[in-house]
C-alpha cells in the first residue's frame, strides 16, 4: 500500500544539522514532523520556524519542536540522529515511548550503532548511511552545502524476521517510498554493511584530518601530503573490514576517498565542527573503532592510531581549558 506522506508522523531524535535537514525536508513535503533537540534550537524554531538554507532553495519550514524525549510517542518513523557517544543512553530513553511497529532508523556515523541500540534497549533499528554536508550556524538555521541522500537496508542476518513480524521485510522499501515522495534521494541496498563500511572509510580518511587542521574537505583533497594520509588510512580500514568478513567491492578506494572529499567542497566535517566548539567528537566510533577492531583482528593500523590519538589529545586539552581555575582568596 502506498504511503500517504501527509498522514506520516516522523520524530527526529537528536535534531542537529543532519536531523534538522532531513526533518525539514520531510516537513516541506507534507509529513508531520517533530524535531527533538537542544533548548536554543527548539526555541528558535518555535519563534520563527526552521530556516532551511540549501544549495537549491531557502525556505522557512513549519514543524513541531520539543526538548522532551517523550515527543517520539505516536511517531511511525524515528530518525535516530544523536551522536554516537549518546547511542545507548538515548535508546533506553526513547524505548518506553515507541509503538511496537515504529521504525527507528539509525542515521549515525560508524558501523555498530544498530547493535548497540539493540543491546541497550531491545530496539530493532534499521541501519542507514547518510551522505550530506550540513551545519547549524545558529539555532533554527540549517546550512546545507552539498549532497543529502540516504542508503538504507536490512543486514543479511536479519533477512528472515521472527514469526508474527513478517512486515519487517518491507521496512527499507517503506522508508525509500517516503523519501521519494518528499524529494530525498534514497537507495535500498542489499549490502548495507558494505555501504556502512564505505562511509566509514570516507569518514576515517577525512574527519580526523580536517578536525586537526581545522580545514575543509576540498583543502584536504588538494594537499599532496594529505592525499598520502588518505591513502594509508583507507588501506588500513579496508584491511580491517576484510579481516572482519565485510565484502567490500574491489575498486580504487583512495580515488574514491579523494573524490568524496572534493565533492564536499569547502564544507567541514562534523568532527572539525565539534573540535571548533570545544565539544567531544565521535572519533571513538570512527578511527578509534578501526584501532580497536584492528587490535582484535591482528591488523596493524598505525596511521589511524595516530589520528585517533591526536584528536583525543585535542579533546582533552579543550576539556582542561574549560575547567575553572581555582583562585586565591
Amino acid at each position: 500500500m502506498a504511503i500517504n506522506v501527509r498522514d506520516s508522523r516522523i520524530a527526529v531524535m537528536g535534531a542537529g544539522a543532519v536531523g534538522s535537514y532531513f526533518g525539514g525536508m520531510f516537513a516541506r513535503g507534507g509529513a508531520r514532523v517533530t524535531l527533538i533537540g537542544r533548548p536554543a534550537h527548539v526555541e528558535a524554531i518555535r519563534a520563527g520556524k526552521l530556516f532551511l538554507d540549501t544549495v537549491t532553495f531557502q525556505e522557512r519550514i513549519a514543524l513541531d519542536a520539543s526538548t522532551e524525549v517523550s515527543a517520539v510517542r505516536d511517531a511511525q518513523f524515528v530518525l535516530f540522529c544523536v551522536k554516537t557517544l549518546d547511542t545507548e543512553k538515548t535508546a533506553r530513553a526513547i524505548a518506553p515511548h515507541l509503538a511496537s511497529d515504529t521504525i527507528v532508523i539509525s542515521m549515525q556515523n560508524g558501523v555498530d550503532n544498530v547493535a548497540r541500540i539493540r543491546a541497550a534497549a531491545g530496539i530493532d533499528a534499521l541501519p542507514a548511511v547518510v551522505y550530506i554536508a550540513a551545519a547549524l550556524p545558529e539555532p533554527g538555521h540549517v546550512k546545507h552545502s552539498g549532497r543529502g541522500e540516504l542508503i538504507i537496508g536490512e543486514y543479511a542476518s536479519a533477512s528472515e524476521p521472527p514469526a508474527g513480524n513478517r512486515a519487517r521485510l518491507n521496512r527499507p522499501e517503506m522508508v525509500a517510498e517516503l523519501c521519494s515522495a518528499v524529494g530525498v534521494p534514497c537507495r535500498v541496498s542489499p549490502y548495507i554493511d558494505a555501504d556502512q563500511w564505505t562511509k566509514m572509510l570516507m569518514n576515517c580518511a577525512g574527519n580526523a584530518a580536517t578536525a586537526i587542521a581545522q580545514t575543509s574537505f576540498a583543502h584536504l583533497a588538494r594537499n599532496l601530503q594529505a592525499r598520502d594520509v588518505i591513502r594509508i588510512v583507507i588501506d588500513e580500514c579496508v584491511a580491517v573490514a576484510r579481516a572482519a568478513g565485510v565484502q567490500l567491492p574491489d575498486l580504487d578506494w583512495t580515488e574514491k576517498g579523494v573524490k568524496n572529499a572534493e565533492s564536499l567542497g569547502e564544507a567541514t566535517s562534523s568532527t572539525a565542527q565539534d573540535i571548533a566548539r570545544g565539544k567531544l567528537t565521535e572519533i571513538d566510533s570512527l578511527n578509534g573503532y578501526i584501532v580497536r577492531r584492528g587490535k582484535e583482528l591482528g591488523v596493524p593500523v598505525p596511521v589511524n592510531l595516530t589520528l585517533y590519538a591526536l584528536v583525543k589529545l585535542i579533546e582533552e586539552s579543550a576539556a582542561k581549558r574549560a575547567r575553572p581555575v581555582a583562585g586565591s582568596a
